[in-house]
Order: structure tokens, then C-alpha cells, then sequence
């Protein structure tokens, strides 16, 4: 059963792809990837639903069909309300995989999101992408749908990157495991695309996103996060609670102040140095016991090996410090449970710690805050807001064992402080941190947003195609692909001639109109059907090549093509090329790699300039600068969900790393025998073919890979073995 379909109201579409999203019993804790924003984003979508200005709201996610997780997983829909629910959208493998696995899925990701807009038959007036891979997947929906685009972080590749290094960590490992790269570049993408980006905190606009090359404070806002606190409330009088007995059995004097952690055992949680501080620090013993909540465990030797090596390494210090009696650290606990932890910790008189290198967030800082618990934290990201606002606690440096222990002995030994800090944080943390002002802060800036560009550039979903009769279409792209075999060029147009008018024939190129139709005559194939030229300026149908209006249209968006030229022009290195190159959307340049800026520099010129434009550098030489929405791969997308030809029905053939992101996605991919390095990554990818065969004689061999005369046949995905 799906949510309500409203035509009324806005229609506002979240993305948080990784991890693990359902709407009852979340599992947070399970695994580094589903934690506090798994929590949030559910709840800001139910919280949005609510309110009477909104007519619909979906949050997509990843779908998963695998026998280690649960079966609701892989359901493609899940109420939420009335007017919300989870949309789950196939990703590339159908198994559960870490965050860092997800890169090369997202196109896919893209397009199977793009046909349920299609399905539907209605675009969100709004697209809001959480943390980095869904930033990415949210940037490109947003371009090509013409829809205005919000951000959320969460936590930044920049910032986590930089604090690695800072401890020590090799470089390339950590770009390795974490895929920095991919991450980081896909927040500077989020960021270019961005009409509003949604922050926690004042530290987060001022010290972290400043890191980032497209750094616009004004298009950032300072939103506190909001929190369901009808679960969390003071302890009253004789409470007692089913953790009681699981806590209680570790403990040789259970009465004490309990210094409560909760959190997943990660390393950036910074544990380790909490129970450090404990054990190295006597009078802290001697007053407090120390409550470890780190998510639920059967055996430990199962977990992922980060996870293992945490609380192996926890287990160990609790004996070095021989801390039995001292430290609870029960196995299990349901979410169920958590309001209760934090209300036996008040009853104690204790205090809430959260020692992370860096919180984001906070989400469990305000749900203790509003049980009564005074808290401690460090002094990076949403703490410092959180304890502004309720006045509950202090900040510490989360690298300074013996000021934590300090400022711990602080919270729990000075009664009227204790009253006063729990009171402050009751109150302050229901006035600043509830979903209704949240949700109204939000909206007031969506609103702003739709109405200032919600409509300019928008495509329409038409339902009827102006080429009825095409079933199917091969997009090529010329040099070195359709180009460099001649016979085999005339045997493949002969293929496509027999097939009959139910098969198209499209070109997609960085060469202009007129040198791409010159070189068509030359090579004797036929006026496409579909003309892609510029790299994705422009749109040409039918035999008189008839330029799709909307597409310029929808390119035009933030499109500064003078100020383009006034930067470039003034570097060394870069020469203009001549004029038959250029065009309308797309400014061509000439780039000696020895004089000039390398691409890196480049575009972190022009994000730092405010530019949003896409930077496309060819053999070595040549580079266009192009609008934001502009790129080939894009124009691919926008013509199956304009004229609803679903991804399969496109076979996409190319030769170059500049056909990369055209081959990646849904559609069916062929990469010819003569393919540039650059594409190697792309091998192993179900979609893509790699032929033996060379030029156009490659294409034909894909289509017989394919049967795309036939019956086509789809590639499963491999590896599927926990499904």
C-alpha cells in the first residue's frame, strides 16, 4: 500500500541511500552505517508529513535482498503515514553492502529513481540528499529533473580525512578504505548543485564546509536538528526498569552515579579514551560507575573487523584497569529500551558522555538532555550548540584523557550544579531541539526556495513520444567508436537498416552539429534519429534535426558563460579555441599541462568563484567548460524519462574516458575493443560489455551480447549468493 497521493501541497523527495532504513525497530547500532541518521531522516520525514503545507513526501533508500538482514528490506514500498513512506530503489547488487561499496551503483540508483518519477508521473518540487553518496545520486536527479536541490552532510570526507592524518594514519590506506576521493568530490558536487545546505551548527557552516572549494555561507543554513522527545522525560520517584537487572550484575555497587556512554563501537567514538580516563583516575572509580551501551552482540569475533578491534580493545582495557565490579557493558538491549537507560542514569545522578572526535549531530546529546541528564562532550560540531542552547554541561577536548576524567568528577560531584544542569537541559532541549520548530524553519526556507526557482527549467513528463514508432535506440559516440573501421561502420548501418523502424539510431558527441552530421556523410551512415552534440549541449530530433528548446532551457540554469572566459582567459596554459568550436553552452579551451593549472586546480578555481559549471578535460588537451546540468550522461537520462524509454531499451556505445558516465547506470553499456585505459574500471560492471572487436565492429558484437535486435537479454548482477 502506498502513501497518499496528493496533488495538493508539496511534494518533497529525501534520499538516504545507505545503511539500513525501515519505519519500526530501527536498527541503529548494527553496523557503522546505520546509526543517528537513520533516525533522523525517518523522523524528519514523519514530521514533514504532518504538516498541512506538505501533500506528500517519500524518502528513497537502497533496496536490499539479502538473508542476512530482514526480509522488509527488499519490499520496493513501506508506509510511514498517510502521506509518507520508504521507497526502496534497486542499487546495483541486491546484497547488503557497506557505504563505502556503493560508489559505482549510483548511477543506477539515479536511474531507477528516475523511472519511478516517470511512473508516477509527477516531480518532487523539492530534492534533499543526506550525507555524501546520496548528495551525489541527489545532485543528479535535481539537475536533470530542473528541481531545487537541498544538502545535508551529516559528517564531511574533508573533516574526517584531516583528523585521520592528524593521528597518524597512511594516507593512502584511508583513501583506500574510505574512499576519499569519491566522497569528497561528491560533496563539492553536492555543494555545486546545492540551492540551500542544511547545517546542524554555526561550527559546521563557519569551520568545516569552509574546507570545501564551493563555499557559499549564504546558501547554508543553521537549522537545529529536531528530536522525538515524547519518549524521553525525568525518572519519576522509585523508577525501576528491565535494564536494571542487565546492568546490576556487573556492578559491586550498582547505587553509585552511572557514567553512561551510547554509541556504536567505532573508533572515531573515541570509547577507548573514556575508559582510559576511567581507570587511570581513582576518585573517579571510587564515586561513579561507568554504563557501556555499544549496540548489541552475540559473538564479537562475527563483527566487522573495525568493530571487532574496538571492542576487543575495550574488553581488554576493562581488565588491564581490572575494572570488574566498576564497568557494566550488558550484550543486548531493543530500541525500546534506550528512554529507560537514560532515565536509570538520572535516577543514579549521573551524567551522559560522549567523547567522539567529532559529532556531527547529537541526536543522543538532546534525548539525554531531555531525560535529565546533565552531559559531557567534545568540543567539536553539534556539542557546542546543544550545550549553548540548554546549558546542561560542558566541553572537552575529546583527546585529553585526564580533562575528561576532570570534567566527569565535575558533573557528578557537585549536587546543586547536577540540579541545575538537569532542569537547564529538560527545558532547553525541548524549546530549541523539537521537530515542530524544526519542521517550520525547514519549510520557511523550502517555500523560499520553490517559489524562487522551483519551476525554471523543469522538465515534462510528456507521455507521448513525437518517434512512436521507436521501441529501442543505440547511442554512439563517432570518433573512435562509430569511427575507424569502415567496412565494419557500413555492415553495422546495414544491421540497424534491416532491423526494421522499430530500432533508433542516436549520436552522442563533443563535436559540434555541423562536424558530427560532416562526419557522418563521410563515414556513410545515415541522419540519426537522436543527435547529442557539444557533449551534451544540445538535443537534435528527427531528419531535420529539430533542437529540443527544453533542454536549453533546462541547461541554462546558473549558466555564466562571460565570466567563464574573464577567469580562464587570464591563466597560463589555457588558449581559446577557435571559433567553430565554441558554442552557446559549451566554452572550448586548449590546455598545455605543463604551463597551465592542473584539472584539480581548475575546478577548485571556479567552485571558488562560485561557478557552477561541469569541467570535461579530453586526450590529453582539450578542455570544455560547460553548465552544471549539461553533460552527455545527463542527456541520455533526460531523453528515456521524456520520452519514456526505460534504460534497458538504450544500448550506449563508447570508446573514452569522456563516455564514462553515458556507460555507467541502468542502460546497457559497450565499451569497443579499442577503449582508452581510462575505462578499465568499468570492467566486472553487469551492464558493461567489453567487446574484443574494435570500432564499430565492437558495437555490433555488443548488440549480439545483448540480443538488442532480438529479444533483449538483461545481465544479472554476480555474486548475489546471500539473496
Amino acid at each position: 500500500m502506498s502513501a497518499k497521493q496528493s496533488d495538493g501541497g508539496l511534494y518533497i523527495v529525501m534520499l538516504s541511500v545507505h545503511g539500513l532504513i525501515r519505519g519500526h525497530d530501527l536498527e541503529l547500532g548494527r553496523d557503522p552505517d546505520t546509526g543517528g541518521q537513520v533516525t533522523y531522516v525517518v523522523e524528519l520525514v514523519r514530521a514533514l508529513a504532518k504538516h498541512p503545507e506538505v501533500g506528500r513526501v517519500d524518502l528513497f533508500t537502497r533496496q536490499v535482498a539479502d538473508k542476512r538482514v530482514g526480509d522488509e528490506y527488499a519490499q520496493p514500498e513501506e508506509e510511514l503515514s498517510e502521506c509518507a513512506r520508504i521507497v526502496r530503489i534497486p542499487c546495483g547488487p541486491r546484497r547488503y553492502l557497506r557505504k563505502e561499496n556503493l560508489w559505482p551503483y549510483l548511477p543506477v540508483f539515479v536511474d531507477h529513481a528516475l523511472g519511478h518519477f516517470r511512473r508516477m508521473g509527477r516531480l518532487p518540487d523539492v530534492v534533499h540528499g543526506h550525507y555524501a553518496d546520496a548528495g551525489y545520486a541527489g545532485s543528479q536527479l535535481a539537475r536533470l529533473l530542473g528541481v531545487p536541490f537541498v544538502f545535508t552532510g551529516h559528517s564531511l570526507g574533508r573533516i574526517k580525512r584531516r583528523r585521520l592524518l592528524e593521528q597518524g594514519a597512511d594516507p593512502e590506506q584511508i583513501d583506500r578504505k574510505y574512499r576519499f576521493i569519491e566522497r569528497i568530490e561528491a560533496e563539492e558536487t553536492a555543494l555545486d548543485t546545492a540551492a540551500l545546505v542544511c547545517a546542524s551548527t554555526r561550527q559546521e557552516v563557519s569551520e568545516q564546509y569552509e574546507e570545501y572549494d564551493f563555499y557559499r555561507p549564504d546558501t547554508m543554513e543553521v537549522i537545529p536538528p529536531g528530536v522525538d522527545l515524547s519518549r524521553f522525560r525525568a525518572p519519576e520517584e522509585n523508577f525501576r526498569c528491565r535494564m536494571e537487572g542487565e546492568v546490576e550484575r556487573f556492578l559491586r555497587d550498582p547505587e553509585k552515579p552511572v557514567i553512561l556512554a551510547m554509541a556504536r563501537p567505532d573508533e572515531r567514538k573515541n570509547i577507548e579514551t573514556l575508559v582510559r580516563a576511567y581507570g587511570e583516575n581513582e576518585a573517579l572509580r571510587e564515586q561513579a560507575n561507568l554504563l557501556l551501551i555499544l549496540g548489541n552482540r552475540e559473538d564479537i569475533r562475527k563483527f566487522p573487523a573495525a568493530q571487532r578491534k574496538v571492542l576487543f580493545q575495550i574488553l581488554y582495557l576493562i581488565d588491564y584497569y581490572d575494572l570488574y565490579g566498576h564497568v557494566a557493558f550488558p550484550k543486548q538491549h531493543d530500541a525500546e529500551d534506550v528512554p529507560n537507560i537514560y532515565r536509570m542514569a538520572a535516577r543514579r545522578r549521573g551524567v551522559f558522555v560522549n567523547p567522539a572526535w567529532t559529532e556531527p549531530f547529537g541526536l543522543t546529546l538532546i534525548e539525554a538532555s531531555a531525560s535529565g541528564l546533565p552531559i559531557v562532550a567534545t568540543n567539536d560540531g553539534g556539542p557546542r550548540d546543544i550545550i549553548a542552547a540548554c546549558r546542561n554541561g560542558v566541553l572537552i577536548d575529546p583527546f585529553d584523557p585526564d580533562a575528561l576524567s576532570e570534567a566527569l568528577l565535575e558533573a557528578i560531584g557537585e549536587r546543586r550544579q547536577w540540579e541545575t544542569w538537569s532542569k537547564n537541559g529538560i527545558k532547553g532541549s525541548r524549546e530549541t531541539f523539537s521537530w515542530e520548530s524544526h519542521v517550520e524553519h525547514y519549510l520557511a526556507e523550502v517555500r523560499s526556495l520553490v517559489k524562487g526557482e522551483g519551476r525554471r527549467g523543469r522538465i515534462s513528463l510528456r507521455r507521448r513520444s513525437r518517434l512512436p514508432t521507436i521501441d529501442r535506440v543505440l547511442i554512439t559516440d563517432v570518433d573512435n567508436t562509430l569511427t575507424g573501421d569502415e567496412e565494419g561502420c557500413l555492415e553495422l548501418v546495414r544491421l540497424l537498416h534491416d532491423a526494421g523502424d522499430y530500432v533508433g539510431f542516436g549520436i552522442a558527441t563533443g563535436r559540434t552539429r555541423k562536424s558530427a552530421l560532416k562526419l557522418l556523410k563521410e563515414i556513410g551512415a545515415p541522419t540519426p534519429d537522436i543527435l547529442i552534440t557539444s557533449a551534451g549541449c544540445n538535443i537534435y530530433y528527427g531528419e531535420d534535426l529539430r533542437p529540443d528548446r527544453s533542454w536549453h532551457h533546462h541547461i541554462d540554469h546558473y549558466w555564466n558563460p562571460d565570466l567563464v572566459r574573464a577567469i580562464l582567459d587570464e591563466l597560463p596554459g589555457i588558449y581559446p579555441q577557435k571559433k567553430g568550436e565554441q558554442g552557446r553552452y559549451k566554452v572550448s579551451y586548449t590546455l598545455d599541462p605543463e604551463k597551465g593549472p592542473s584539472l584539480k586546480e581548475l575546478r577548485g578555481l571556479l567552485r571558488q568563484r562560485r561557478l557552477r559549471v561541469k569541467v570535461i578535460f579530453s586526450l590529453g588537451m582539450y578542455l570544455d567548460i560547460l553548465p552544471i546540468r549539461a553533460s552527455t550522461g545527463l542527456a541520455i537520462r533526460y531523453l528515456a524519462l521524456k520520452w519514456g524509454l526505460p534504460p534497458e531499451r538504450l544500448l550506449v556505445a563508447g570508446d573514452s574516458g569522456n563516455d564514462e558516465e553515458m556507460l555507467r547506470g541502468e542502460t546497457l553499456g559497450v565499451v569497443v575493443g579499442n577503449y582508452s585505459p581510462e575505462l578499465e574500471g568499468l570492467r566486472g560492471a553487469p551492464r558493461i560489455y567489453f567487446a574484443e572487436a574494435s570500432h564499430a565492429r565492437g558495437i555490433i558484437e555488443g548488440l549480439e551480447h545483448y540480443r538488442f535486435l532480438e529479444e533483449i537479454v538483461i545481465p544479472e548482477e554476480e555474486g548475489d549468493t546471500n539473496v
